[in-house]
């Protein structure tokens, strides 16, 4: 603990002032800081999204990262993003003294797909057992999953300088979903994001989030690997991946309580997607576009590594150097999916948060003489939890919810998948329409507008090899002049492919990207002039093909001349 207390001494960024008992920062300062997690988060999820899981127990050859576009920073579709919002709305809505279990109920109420140790505890949650037992290994499976690391970023930047916030937070939203090294790598993670505000060196920010968590924990001996590793190859990441490859993926004693279990080429746990962010970090240099790459290039979860790892870098930098290209194109109006925040709203609710957290600390925030506010922040060592292990759990707290709970606030009938019904959507949009093998993938369903249309009905395949579908039967009169109009749009992240089929046979394949359309918009006509006469069924097909930011944007499907 010593050593946890002699670190926070020692910070004592060019943006903060330390005082003995306390850290001060100017709440433009501070502003400027948690902007710029925020939007380190963003590019390194939108950056490394092509890469995501593509990459399992070997390095992204540096040739496959793609180039930064500044259109890639709006990522308001990404799971990434919006889960961790689910958390913070329910911090405003109910304040710093809510309940595990309400936070749970929020959590089960939720709309957007889920996967592994998150959808375990949604499910979990909805069937009764309420947190902490969510998240307990005897009801989760998934543990020591990876989900309340990608998450726990929110809880960092509302928490400046405050260790054991993020560690509180922890305990009300990662039981949830994780216990154990699954819990304390949302815990490090959170913890860095709070160093950071007032320390510039990424060894330090490191050793800052170690001591959020128990130094016995598995997790805590995987980041001390990594900073020994480090030191022994200061000039050489892959030297230092390969020994994290050796140790955490290769042995399976490493993740026996993550769902990967004994497989090498699919590796969710917590800890080894820690040690990348940590890569990232100290072999970055401190350099935006070096610290997402390297987080990127180790592979396994490659979007979220490199957010947490960007979104660290970005609040220890400050919005003021930032280069340009992160920000030039940053959409500040448009909606979160899943949430009620823009950016700017994002913004607003996280600085609200910090006040109140502050002040509830014991600091508190004073206005100068010109009007400006401080914040006086009252400084902590971090109190981890006890050591607990995902492999030898304790016992269960025998959490439930009541028959009315779940009757009256939870409604797991009315919330069971998440899916939307499509095809009461394009009924509106389309009359006549259907829609099969739309994926959950960047919110499907209707856009009140977009690239100056509207509405706009929005689809995504269901995987990287199965297209979404539109489709129909239409009967040709027999002297018909009939065609089929289709205005369709992307992206800005990504492309698809266009496939139309009449009968089965295709008789349109087209690329829809930035170098295929025409502000923002491809117009293509089909010729139904040779089925005259006949019932046809038509199929256009949003297809996949990279399985990054697939979306189709749909303007208009129209057949005209009937």
């Amino acid at each position: 603990m010593r050593c946890a207390i002699v670190m926070l001494i020692s910070m004592c960024g060019l943006a903060a002032v330390a005082d003995d008992g306390v850290l001060k920062m100017s709440a433009d300062e501070y502003r400027s800081r948690m902007t710029a997690g925020w939007i380190g988060q963003m590019a390194g999820v939108g950056w490394g999204a092509p890469t995501e899981f593509r990459f399992n127990g070997r390095m992204v050859p540096e040739e496959e990262i793609p180039a930064w576009e500044p259109g890639i920073i709006n990522q308001f579709w990404q799971d990434d993003l919006y889960v961790e919002m689910t958390f913070l709305q329910t911090l405003e809505q109910y304040g710093w003294d809510v309940s595990p279990k309400q936070a749970g109920i929020d959590f089960a109420r939720s709309r957007y797909p889920l996967w592994h140790a998150n959808a375990a505890g949604r499910d979990n949650l909805r069937q009764g057992i309420a947190p902490p037992d969510s998240g307990h290994p005897q009801f989760n499976h998934h543990a020591d999953d990876i989900d309340y690391q990608i998450e726990a970023d929110y809880s960092g930047l509302i928490a400046p300088g405050m260790p054991n916030v993020p560690i509180t937070l922890g305990d009300t939203f990662g039981r949830i979903m994780n216990y154990g090294d699954g819990l304390y790598g949302g815990q490090f993670v959170g913890g860095m994001y709070a160093a950071a505000f007032f320390e510039t060196e990424p060894e330090r920010i490191v050793r800052a989030g170690m001591a959020c968590i128990p130094d016995d924990s598995m997790y805590a001996g995987c980041i001390r690997d990594v900073l020994q590793w480090w030191k022994e190859e200061p000039a050489d990441w892959e030297a230092t991946w390969q020994r994290v490859e050796t140790k955490y993926n290769e042995n399976a004693a490493y993740r026996k309580a993550s769902c990967s279990g004994g497989r090498k080429d699919f590796n969710i746990d917590a800890k080894i997607n820690g040690a990348y962010i940590v890569i990232g970090l100290l072999y970055g240099d401190r350099d935006p576009d070096k610290t997402i790459i390297i987080a990127t290039r180790c592979g396994q979860d490659s979007d979220c590594n490199p957010s947490s790892a960007g979104g660290i870098l970005f609040t220890s930098l400050g919005l003021d150097n930032i280069p340009e290209r992160f920000t030039s194109k940053l959409q500040r109006d448009v909606l979160f999916s899943h949430t009620t925040y823009t950016f700017d709203g994002l913004l607003a609710v996280s600085e609200k948060l910090a006040r109140d957290a502050i002040v509830k600390a014991g600091g508190e925030v004073v206005k100068g003489d010109d009007g400006a506010d401080t914040f006086v922040i009252k400084r902590e060592a971090p109190r981890p939890f006890p050591l607990e292990q995902s492999w030898e759990p304790g016992p269960i707290a025998d959490s439930r919810y009541t028959e009315e709970e779940l009757a009256e606030k939870i409604r797991p009938e009315e919330l069971s998948n998440g899916r939307p019904d499509m095809n009461a959507i394009i009924e509106q949009f389309a009359p006549g329409w259907q829609v099969r093998d739309c994926g959950l993938e960047m919110d499907p369903g209707m856009r009140a507008e977009y690239r100056g249309r509207q509405p706009v009905l929005v689809t995504h395949p269901d995987d990287g090899e199965t297209p979404a579908v539109l489709y129909r039967e239409i009967t040709l009169p027999e002297n018909s002049r009939a065609k089929l109009r289709v205005v369709v749009s992307h992206h800005p992240g990504g492309d698809w492919q266009l496939v139309a089929k009449i009968d089965g046979e295709e008789v349109l394949s087209q690329s829809i990207s930035e170098d295929t359309v025409t502000d923002g918009w491809r117009t293509e006509a089909i010729d139904l002039v040779p089925y005259a006469g006949k019932t046809i069924t038509v199929e256009l097909l949003n297809q996949p093909t990279g399985w990054f930011c697939e979306a189709a944007y749909w303007g208009e499907v129209a057949v005209e001349g009937l």
